[in-house]
């Protein structure tokens, strides 16, 4: 019988890009108050659609997973989260290429960015208030 003597916790921590330049293009075309509800309505359903995306991932739904992931991209570049887009941007990719093994990986991964993007954002505005 092995014993293992030591065994690794690998920490995973994302970097999020914000794109306050897109931001401020927003706030100047929309005004405060207008920016504000489209960020904070782009925020809801990216929470939605992250968490849909798991539960599509889950249930090896590969087409429309692919299309979640697709609508993640563009809501994500609107409020100007680079590092999200980009995440499902690989999602969309390894679906694509049929590699199950790889979509799981950069599902989660978008996930993680996902999650931090959204505080992110929610940090932000705490500020700006």
């Amino acid at each position: 019988m092995t014993v293992v003597n030591k065994i690794f916790t690998l920490n995973q921590t994302e970097s999020v890009r914000l794109d306050s330049e897109r931001l401020g293009a927003l706030y100047n075309q929309l005004g405060d108050a207008g920016a504000e509800d489209v960020v904070c309505r782009a925020i809801e359903e990216l929470a939605v659609r992250l968490s849909h995306c798991e539960r599509l991932w889950r249930q090896r739904a590969w087409r429309d997973l692919r299309k979640s992931a697709r609508s993640l991209i563009a809501i994500s570049e609107q409020i100007g989260m680079s590092a999200l887009a980009s995440a499902a941007k690989e999602v969309t990719i390894t679906i694509d290429n049929e590699d199950h093994v790889a979509t799981a990986a950069t599902l989660f991964r978008l996930i993680r960015v996902g999650e931090r993007s959204l505080t992110a954002v929610w940090d932000l505005q705490d500020l700006s208030i």
